[in-house]
């Protein structure tokens, strides 16, 4: 089992293959059976793994940021949302908001969020594989490989159940 970033990219290419298998044999299945196989392996890994350990999602990954998350944290940073764009934000290439800066600006040192109970609406559903129709991201949580030690272990351990 997978628990922190260390050659997580690494080793995701050298499973490249088993993964891309994963998918394929994911996208011939019904989506309940998908969302059961997918629930049941993310509930174990993450009563398993310790996010603070890792923090790679907030080193890495820029989350798309809405209204509503600009909102929530203006709100816990006691300030108005347009600082909140002014300060953190930028357009992206798909013309969504996104943190202009990565990591996040808002990890701390020891990794946890300073606005965890604000964060935005990416950071709390990611790595969203634990979602309905999770066969329909499928993609995602394959590139999500490199990125989540959990998400790692899920494919890991469907390639060995959907053999």
């Amino acid at each position: 089992m997978i628990t922190g970033p260390a050659n997580l990219k690494a080793r995701s290419d050298g499973k490249k293959k088993q993964f891309i298998s994963v998918v394929e044999k994911i996208n011939k299945m019904k989506g309940r059976d998908v969302d059961s196989l997918f629930h049941k392996h993310h509930d174990r890994y993450f009563r398993e793994t310790d996010c603070t350990s890792c923090a790679n999602c907030c080193r890495v990954l820029g989350p798309r940021l809405t209204y509503s998350d600009v909102k929530r944290l203006a709100a816990a940073l006691k300030t108005g949302t347009a600082e909140i764009f002014d300060k953190y934000a930028a357009v992206d290439d798909d013309g969504d908001y996104v943190f202009r800066s990565m990591p996040c600006p808002f990890l701390q040192d020891d990794n946890l969020c300073s606005v965890y109970g604000s964060r935005p609406r990416a950071c709390r559903d990611y790595p969203h594989t634990d979602r309905k129709k999770t066969g329909a991201i499928i993609k995602i949580c394959l590139r999500n490989t490199e990125i989540c030690p959990v998400v790692f272990n899920i494919f890991d351990a469907l390639s060995n159940e959907l053999k």
